[in-house]
């Protein structure tokens, strides 16, 4: 089979987390169609139900398509879903650690602790604890790919979403460091920044508005993306086609990260 065939990932074992929904369920559905067996995971399990059902039959030869409610900031929980991914085959070789979120918004003089609490602990500590529970299963499979989700707020500043934008900093921080020391295992690790994406979590913004007129202006193309944007460029870092390519953070935002980063005060009118 060569490198490039769509169907690099047949029979390969994925875990998805946060892939009810968004980036996370596009990037399952480009995984799926090619083979893979992929597991998603997240908090809202009729969610997770719905887009198992949506993606059923979507599914390629040789691969599967199932689901495990976890949450990613308990480390039992994170275990159980890693584990649950890997029965397949009894390792798991692709991890797209996408679930996060934003819990504070706003100027650092108004900020409440416990919001960026939560935002650092679902977004660099869920991650960390993602990749932490597959290396054991990845060793297994002989080696595998992680993705971490990243953002380009936490590439280049955008006003008032800092909190976010830090947490999301320490991902590619943390996907550098586990790159470093997990090659040896023939385990790779990445990151995606994307920038605006027309998805559920966007849509307040993506709708029009003041706060959209400022990412468009400040992007040399100049359009919203979209969730297969991203889920193209996962499933580029999951397969063999990148299996010289580690330690990077991928900005995919239309070239966003050139100019200006968003300014969410005008959300705030």
């Amino acid at each position: 089979m060569s490198p490039t065939s769509p169907s690099s990932i047949t029979g390969k074992t994925a875990l998805v987390t946060g892939g009810g929904s968004g980036i996370g369920f596009g990037a399952a559905t480009r995984m799926v169609e090619d083979g893979a067996h992929v597991t998603i995971c997240g908090r809202n399990e009729e969610r997770l139900i719905a887009a198992v059902e949506t993606l059923t039959p979507l599914v390629g030869p040789g691969g599967s398509i199932r689901h495990i409610a976890a949450d990613i900031t308990v480390d039992e929980q994170i275990a159980a879903a890693v584990a649950f991914a890997a029965e397949p085959t009894g390792g798991l070789a692709i991890l797209f650690a996408n679930a996060g979120g934003s819990m504070h918004m706003g100027p650092f003089a108004d900020a409440d602790a416990d919001a960026l609490r939560a935002t650092v602990d679902v977004n660099l500590v869920g991650t960390m604890l993602s990749i932490k529970c597959a290396v054991p299963a990845m060793r297994a499979n002989g080696g595998g790919s992680i993705i971490g989700m990243s953002s380009g707020a936490g590439a280049f500043p955008h006003r008032f979403l800092w909190a976010y934008g830090a947490s999301k900093a320490g991902i590619d921080m943390l996907c550098k460091s586990a790159a470093d020391e997990l090659g040896v295992d023939g385990i790779r690790v990445n990151s995606v920044q994307p920038g605006i994406v027309d998805d559920e979590l966007m849509e307040f913004i993506t709708a029009g508005g003041a706060l959209l007129d400022n990412y468009i202006a400040n992007m040399p193309i100049a359009r919203v993306g979209t969730v297969e944007d991203i889920a193209e460029a996962v499933r580029f870092l999951a397969g063999p086609e990148s299996s010289w390519i580690t330690g990077v953070n991928l900005p995919i935002d239309g070239g966003h990260h050139l100019r200006a980063g968003a300014n969410y005060e005008l959300l705030f009118g």
